[in-house]
């Protein structure tokens, strides 16, 4: 049996709203609880509603829908609904649950719908290599962010969870384990310890320490990360 979710449509267009509304009236575990036209009442109607998942248009007058997700906290699964062609929306849908071109068909609703019932954000993070241009989408704090790859200064192992370290100071908690990591990331990351993946772009420098270990001290943090033998071998290879 399907779970039921609750959902929101924000777009400035009417009609877009109403024709999507229609499609949605085909779906017996989507039930349409509000409207919203703009960022300001989607604010309003996500603090009042709390939906579990978001029909988020991208451009809309004054503000965007990513303004949106950087303006307020929000836990729902999230569904561009957007006319970028897939070329220009590349960087967004890394780890969206989805997202649909305008005009949205039948078909490809219920496609993206069907990702409701899945742990989308692990399946879809798991799906292609990263490049540093690309963002990802994630639960980041507890709340949804865009991240920028390129900005990820370092990754450490926290239990079921990794800390990333960021070029603007920000560090937070992620739910993607070492290994999904490891498998996606671009080739200037390495990981240099069981519990840490670093960036090598940030390096600034490296330091011989005891037992054929050493320190790597990265532009932006204070405290060196330790780089056991085995990894310095793979480090070394890399900066070849």
């Amino acid at each position: 049996m399907k779970n039921s979710y609750n959902a929101l449509i924000v777009d400035d267009e009417r009609l877009a709203r109403q024709d999507l509304k229609d499609m949605l009236k085909e779906c017996e575990n989507i039930r349409v609880v509000g409207e919203a036209d703009g960022v300001d009442s989607a604010i309003k109607a996500i603090d009042d509603l709390n939906p579990d998942v978001i029909f988020l248009d991208i451009q809309m007058p004054g503000e965007s829908g990513f303004e949106l997700l950087e303006k307020t906290k929000i836990t729902s699964r999230i569904i561009f609904v957007t006319a970028y062609d897939e070329y220009a929306i590349r960087a967004f849908e890394v780890n969206a649950l989805d997202y649909l071109l305008k005009p949205v068909s039948p078909d490809r609703l219920k496609r993206a719908l069907e990702r409701l019932d899945i742990d989308e954000e692990s399946e879809v993070f798991k799906s292609k290599s990263l490049q540093n241009d690309d963002h990802l989408f994630l639960l980041f704090n507890n709340q949804f962010k865009f991240i920028l790859v390129k900005m990820i200064v370092s990754i450490a192992a926290a239990g079921d969870y990794s800390e990333l370290y960021l070029s603007d100071g920000h560090r937070g908690l992620v739910q993607k384990s070492m290994k999904e990591w490891e498998d996606r990331l671009p080739e200037n990351f390495c990981r240099i310890h069981r519990s840490n993946i670093i960036n090598l772009d940030y390096i600034d420098r490296l330091e011989e320490w005891f037992n054929y270990s050493y320190q790597v001290y990265l532009k932006g943090i204070k405290e060196p990360f330790v780089m056991s033998r085995r990894f310095a071998v793979k480090l070394k290879d890399k900066l070849k």
